[in-house]
């Protein structure tokens, strides 16, 4: 595979404010990011794995199959110290079929009811993996992000579980930062830019 094969990149998902925020981290590279939402015959990949790693590879393995380009795998999501890691791999899907930002939100906290602020401890963990068009995954990093998990949302921006979780340094949730901020502390900005040297050297920009 040559060094400058690297020129579209797509994101094995139709999470929109994702790929945004994938674009925007991956724009000093040059690299064309797309969605595989713009590919209506490629399926949705089954997210079966028990943990973020396998999920992050068979989504990237399978989307990059199918098409015959590099594909980012990208899986993240949170876990809370007091659920036992929970909603972990299903944080996207917490609250059952249908589950929405302010269902899953809803649940979350139900089930941490009276815990106390104190054992709210909570994680963010962003797992990539990136295949080249043969199905070969070539790069992989995990990276998280400590916080704890708050009664009341707080914030606009972001997405997810962002308006309860809270940033401890920064007494501020992720709704509450400003996106400077965010992308140098997040998982998924962490786990990025632990990536970077590797996607420089494969795309030449060294």
């Amino acid at each position: 595979m040559s060094t400058d094969s690297l020129r579209t990149l797509v994101l094995a998902s139709r999470n929109a404010k994702k790929l945004a925020e994938l674009r925007d981290l991956l724009q000093e590279l040059g690299i064309d990011v797309r969605s595989v939402g713009d590919f209506p015959a490629v399926p949705e990949v089954e997210e079966d794995g028990d943990t973020f790693a396998a999920n992050a590879a068979k989504k990237a393995t399978e989307v990059a199959r199918r098409l015959g380009e590099w594909a980012m795998g990208e899986d993240s999501g949170l876990m809370v110290d007091a659920l036992g890691g929970a909603p972990g791999v299903y944080s996207a899907r917490y609250s059952g079929p249908g589950a929405s930002d302010e269902s899953n939100n809803a649940k979350l906290i139900a089930e941490l009811g009276d815990v106390p602020a104190a054992r709210r401890g909570a994680q963010y963990v962003c797992h990539i993996a990136i295949s080249d068009p043969s199905g070969r995954v070539r790069l992989t990093i995990e990276r998280t992000c400590r916080g704890r998990i708050i009664a009341e949302p707080r914030g606009t921006s972001g997405f997810g579980y962002d308006p309860y979780f809270l940033i401890r340094e920064y007494h501020r949730t992720f709704a509450e930062l400003g996106q400077n901020v965010k992308r140098a502390i997040s998982h998924r900005g962490r786990a990025m830019g632990a990536l970077m040297p590797a996607l420089r050297e494969i795309t030449g920009r060294t």
